[in-house]
């Protein structure tokens, strides 16, 4: 009888175990608790806040968005004097053979060694580069897609806003790292004609590197200082425009101040200096509601001086290219691309993330003068802010 009462109690334990399973309750929520390794990973090197917050913010909203998938790091302030940290950060996240795509934003100088050392170890990366500064032609050989702004076009149509906008002189602050680029030089020679052709007075201006001694906050200053000598000196009537990041919050603030044409950003974006310069702080709520900025600068502009005479993209390119970079790198990992480039899928995405119509073209070789089947140029029509927005 003792032995039958041990038999029993184990299996009466049993069926109440299984009975109780049985039972009809709502299944538990699953829950992501970031233990589960992804099958793949895409990298994203970026600038820190001080050089482009809004590129550094791109990064970390797709960490945010994708988890443990997303690899973030940053290339220094002064990459162009530290070009080794920039190679090592990059191969550091090639390291990881669950790392497929790296995306760079932007493509500061140092991107085709960093690439080139990356290949020795992993030739079969795939390489997104946002905005790249160095020679095309080299770069284009180097990195699998290339993303920036249609750098040609904007020859074209930066003087015609400001013209449309009363300009009747354009003056362009630059320094000689950026005078050295390709892309910028090719620009300017169109800035000039265009400005010539319609009868705005041209001036170049020369300031501090923010990568020089100076730094950053040399730079600003010399902003903030020299635009009310230009106001001064050639009248409200002047437009101005620089190429280089860190002068965009310090020269929109004197050119609404000071009653000048701020016709667009270097790096065209709602978010891009225009909400520091004019004091307009994003609620939580309201981060990543485009719209919702659009309306608060045109409110913040409306009926002063500044009215009709601050100009942007209606979309925040920077931070679109990081998207549609990590998007487009998702989907070649899980081989819904027609290979490494499928142009038609970058612009459909371009399109899709930002709402809008775009215009992607090719730069054309100065070598070979054949366009750079991977080389990307977005454009996008202007949006001023004013008494236009009823």
């Amino acid at each position: 009888m003792q032995k039958r009462l041990f038999i029993f109690i184990p299996l009466l334990v049993l069926m109440l175990v299984f009975t109780g399973c049985n039972k009809a309750v709502e299944p538990a929520p699953v829950v992501d608790d970031g233990d589960e390794e992804p099958a793949y990973k895409i990298g994203i090197m970026t600038g820190t806040v001080s050089q482009n917050e809004e590129e550094y913010r791109s990064a970390e909203k797709m960490k945010e968005k994708y988890g443990d998938m997303i690899i973030t790091t940053t290339f220094p302030d002064n990459f162009n004097t530290e070009q080794e940290t920039t190679i090592s950060n990059m191969v550091a996240m090639a390291m990881d053979e669950k790392v497929k795509v790296i995306i760079m934003n932007q493509g500061v100088l140092g991107a085709a060694a960093a690439i080139d050392r990356v290949r020795e170890i992993r030739p079969d990366m795939l390489f997104i580069l946002a905005h790249a500064a160095e020679d095309p032609d080299v770069i284009s050989s180097k990195a699998d897609i290339i993303l920036t702004t249609d750098t040609i076009k904007r020859g074209t149509s930066i003087i015609e806003q400001a013209h449309k906008m009363g300009a009747k002189k354009f003056v362009h602050y630059s320094f000689a790292r950026h005078l050295s680029y390709e892309s910028i030089v090719k620009r300017l020679a169109i800035f000039k004609e265009t400005a010539e052709n319609l009868g705005i007075e041209f001036i170049e201006s020369d300031a501090p590197d923010p990568t020089s001694d100076a730094g950053t906050s040399g730079t600003q200053q010399f902003i903030m200082e020299d635009i009310p000598r230009k106001v001064e000196q050639y009248g409200k009537d002047t437009a101005f425009f620089g190429t280089n990041c860190a002068m965009m919050e310090p020269m929109i603030k004197q050119s609404v101040a000071y009653g000048a044409i701020f016709p667009v950003q270097c790096c065209p974006s709602p978010y891009h200096a225009l909400p520091g310069a004019l004091g307009i702080k994003i609620p939580d709520d309201k981060k990543g509601d485009v719209k919702w900025l659009l309306s608060e600068i045109d409110n913040t502009l409306k009926g002063t001086q500044a009215d009709g005479r601050v100009a942007t993209w209606p979309v925040p390119v920077s931070m679109l290219s990081t998207e549609v970079g990590v998007e487009y790198g998702i989907q070649y990992c899980e081989g819904k691309t027609d290979g490494k480039l499928d142009v038609e899928k970058i612009k459909a995405l371009f399109e899709e993330i930002s709402g809008v119509s775009i215009s992607l073209n090719k730069w054309v070789s100065t070598i070979t003068d054949q366009p750079l089947d991977n080389y990307l140029m977005l454009h996008l029509d202007y949006y001023t802010f004013g008494t236009q927005k009823e």
